[in-house]
């Protein structure tokens, strides 16, 4: 019964190709275990863990793929995907709460984040985020399959037939699809010129550059996994010491690993 699931998943996924932005087209069950798997990546899989403000970071981290708000006046290197969310759940006819309509986060700073964790507004934010956990995986897969067309736009010119046959290569197996929607939500899509250190980005059009030669199924999937833990490598060496990436290192390994692992 799995064989036939994983069978009709890839003969979806290659179907797929033939349109011009080669969406994923993923059953709802399929849908569901890729939102899980990403609410436990970014958040234990706990409701708490939907309303985040790290430590170290300017903004909080909010939902099952950690998007991030800014607040007022801050103007962060990573792109903001709080806000577009929200933009997208309305436009599938969804009711956020009033705080997360706002444009801006109302928070100034973590501690004022987290002296509010048990406010009125928090409380009702992470009750509807807990509701919406279908809306949101499907904002990520939106993004996700998007992202090859987005990429093959700045790559360079030489190296774009590598890229697309490598997002192709991993996108044979089901853990491979996974890898590619996660990835996206983890790290973006590597197209943000400021999302880069000594200018080497992180995101998915990085890590398809990486990538070695191998052939289809699960040998993409892992060079996929080896290759995203080179790029975050890269990324940790190369961030500011005032921001102790470091001490990501071993969650962003783990995540990684997942993705060479079939469902």
């Amino acid at each position: 019964m799995r064989s036939r699931l994983l069978l009709a998943w890839l003969v979806m996924v290659s179907l797929a190709w033939g349109q011009e932005s080669a969406p994923f087209v993923l059953t709802t069950r399929q849908k569901a275990h890729i939102g899980r798997k990403i609410w436990a990546n970014e958040c234990g899989g706990s409701v708490s863990g939907l309303t985040s403000w790290n430590y170290g970071e300017e903004f909080p981290s909010l939902g099952i793929g950690h998007f991030i708000w800014y607040p007022a006046g801050f103007d962060g290197r990573f792109e903001e995907s709080f806000p577009k969310l929200i933009e997208f759940a309305r436009q599938k006819g969804a009711t956020p709460p009033p705080v997360a309509l706002q444009r801006y986060c109302p928070w100034q700073s973590r501690q004022a984040f987290e002296a509010d964790r048990h406010s009125t507004q928090l409380k009702a934010l992470r009750v509807w985020l807990a509701n919406s956990v279908g809306l949101q995986t499907d904002y990520i897969i939106a993004r996700s399959s998007q992202a090859l067309a987005q990429a093959l736009k700045v790559a360079p010119a030489r190296r774009a037939a590598t890229i697309e046959k490598n997002y192709r290569l991993v996108a044979t197996t089901s853990n491979g699809v996974y890898a590619l929607i996660d990835y996206v939500n983890f790290k973006g899509e590597g197209t943000n010129p400021r999302e880069r250190y000594h200018g080497q980005g992180w995101g998915l059009l990085w890590v398809l550059m990486e990538m070695r030669d191998v052939p289809t199924g699960q040998a993409a999937a892992q060079e996929f996994a080896r290759a995203a833990k080179r790029v975050l490598d890269r990324r940790i060496d190369n961030s500011p010491p005032e921001r102790g990436e470091a001490r990501w290192r071993q969650g962003w390994h783990n995540r990684c690993d997942g993705y060479a692992q079939p469902f």
